[in-house]
């Protein structure tokens, strides 16, 4: 499967996704694509049906990526994405990016070497940690090499052996009366000037090291073989006394401990309530690999992007994607009833008497000047068959055989080979759960809850053997759902009607289709589209 946009615009048909559906998503997703519009994403809402998947197979099309819902997520914000800094890494590099890098950000995520969190490094946590040596200089088990790193220095003696770290007080040594008692602490580091009788009274006493800075150095120095380092470095003796503080790693300084992290997948409303009451400025954010992305705060919440939508075959809230109200909705194009998606700004609607979304997306094509693949000709064909039960539908228009006629001819099958595809699948051997609820949509109407599914088939007899076990699978059903009715249709395509099995009243039925209705059945001769023929009968009766 391709790999889907960074920002992807999904196309996406109802739940319970019938073949139309399907179809329309994956063909309209490619027009915009094939119009330069690379971020459009066929997306589906449940599980690809027999049907669907025997169209599918048929023209070698892959079934669109699944999604559960469109609520804001972590990764739909423009968080930041300051620097990872390994644990080994100076505070002075940290302080360093955090005064000058991109966007001056005042807090890092420390990381161990796979990019995982160790922990989180302020500008706060610098400040009292120099704070602290302010009031008593000193250094414990600083490396070597960092202490080199951050005083641009180098060692000009020869030492026997030169330690990984060091520790000790941390001495500015100015000329003094008492310098026996400056070096009274063989732990320290000594830094000084243009002092050579100093140097040497600081070798004499074996401190850890001597940092010369800015000056001159005198041969004698660099051929001493004791093991107390001696350091040059370009930086002023105040600077150098501060910047040895600062070459500890940063995983010395940063905090570990009760850290909260999120997630790119979190969704927004279970991370806000601790972001708005939390005194933190940032919190790390992590991959599915538990890697670091980036960093978030309050900030970052005022206005962040939410997913965008186009809807195809449907336009009713119960049967579109969860978290709709939290994306943006770009488009409908849809052929049934005005139901209750409301948005916020004006969008591209397209709503036309057709007997099949996917007539309508075949339209679009011819008006955009493209022609379809030989696949998603065959895929447009098949849906138009599907949702117009092979044209016997009475939603089914005349331009809709038109439209399957022309996709036929561009891929290059037969009307008969894509009706046989479509219909020639057994329903008798489906868990009854399958059977009944896979093409299955809910509907308001008056104020009643109504669950409506349809079985297309060629021998509903055969089907209704098993009566006993799909009307106990609908009262389960019912009760699950709170639905005020359930009916499924088992539309039968050689016998150009239905069998409308319904937990209900019996004389609402009666009423509604003019038929007497008894014992969960009637048989509904010329009924075969849901959308025309059972919901606005139905509505009719409601209201």
């Amino acid at each position: 499967m391709d790999t889907i946009a960074k920002d992807p615009i999904y196309v996406t048909g109802h739940q319970n996704p019938d073949t139309d559906s399907i179809v329309s998503a994956i063909a309209y997703a490619a027009l915009r694509n094939a119009l330069g519009d690379r971020e459009y994403v066929a997306a589906r809402l449940g599980n690809v049906s027999d049907e669907t998947q025997r169209v599918l197979d048929r023209f070698d099309a892959e079934a669109p990526v699944l999604l559960s819902n469109v609520r804001t997520q972590v990764q739909d914000l423009v968080f930041d994405t300051p620097p990872a800094m390994a644990r080994s890494v100076t505070i002075a590099h940290a302080w360093e990016t955090m005064r000058t890098g991109s966007g001056a950000p005042s807090v890092l995520p420390v990381v161990e070497d796979d990019g995982t969190l160790y922990g989180m490094m302020t500008s706060g946590d610098i400040a009292n940690h120099s704070m602290k040596n302010v009031e008593r200089p000193h250094v414990d088990n600083v490396p070597v090499y960092n202490l080199l790193s951050v005083l641009e220095g180098q060692i000009i003696n020869q030492p026997s052996v030169i330690p990984e770290e060091l520790s000790g007080d941390v001495l500015i040594a100015v000329p003094t009366a008492h310098e026996g008692m400056l070096f009274s602490n063989p732990d320290s580091i000594v830094v000084c000037g243009q002092q050579p009788d100093m140097v040497r009274n600081a070798l004499d006493h074996g401190v850890k090291a001597v940092v010369i800075c800015q000056a001159d150095v005198p041969e004698e120095f660099r051929n001493d073989t004791s093991d107390t380092l001696i350091i040059t470095t370009p930086l002023s003796a105040y600077r150098t006394a501060r910047m040895i503080n600062l070459a500890l790693p940063v995983e010395r300084v940063c905090a570990t401990e009760d850290l909260k992290a999120f997630h790119l997948d979190d969704y927004l409303d279970d991370v806000k309530d601790v972001l708005l009451n939390s005194r933190y400025r940032a919190y790390p954010i992590l991959d599915e690999n538990d890697k670091v992305v980036g960093t978030m705060g309050r900030y970052h919440m005022i206005r962040p992007k939410r997913k965008r939508v186009v809807l195809v075959d449907h336009n009713e809230l119960a049967q579109t994607v969860p978290g709709l109200s939290e994306a943006e909705v770009l488009g409908i194009i849809d052929h049934h009833r005005l139901a209750d998606i409301q948005t916020t700004a004006p969008i591209f609607f397209r709503n036309e008497v057709l007997g099949s979304t996917a007539t309508i997306i075949s339209d679009m094509y011819q008006e955009k000047g493209v022609v379809p693949s030989k696949k998603v000709a065959g895929l447009l064909c098949c849906a138009i068959i599907s949702d117009t039960v092979m044209f016997k539908s009475p939603t089914c228009t005349e331009y809709d055989k038109v439209i399957a006629e022309r996709m036929a001819r561009i891929a290059e099958v037969s009307l008969e080979e894509v009706g046989n595809t479509v219909f020639a699948g057994g329903n008798m051997d489906k868990p009854v759960d399958e059977l009944l609820f896979t093409d299955f949509k809910e509907f308001l109407i008056a104020d009643h809850k109504l669950g409506i599914g349809q079985v297309t088939c060629l021998n509903s007899d055969e089907l209704l053997g098993r009566r006993d076990e799909m009307l106990e699978a609908m009262r389960l059903k019912m009760e699950d759902r709170g639905y005020d009715y359930i009916l499924i249709m088992l539309t039968d395509v050689l016998k150009e009607g239905t069998e409308l099995l319904y937990i209900g009243d019996d004389q609402t039925i009666t009423n509604a289709y003019g038929r007497p209705a008894s014992n969960n059945a009637v048989f509904l001769p010329k009924v075969m589209s849901r959308k025309k023929q059972i919901v606005p009968r139905l509505s009719e009766l409601g209201g």
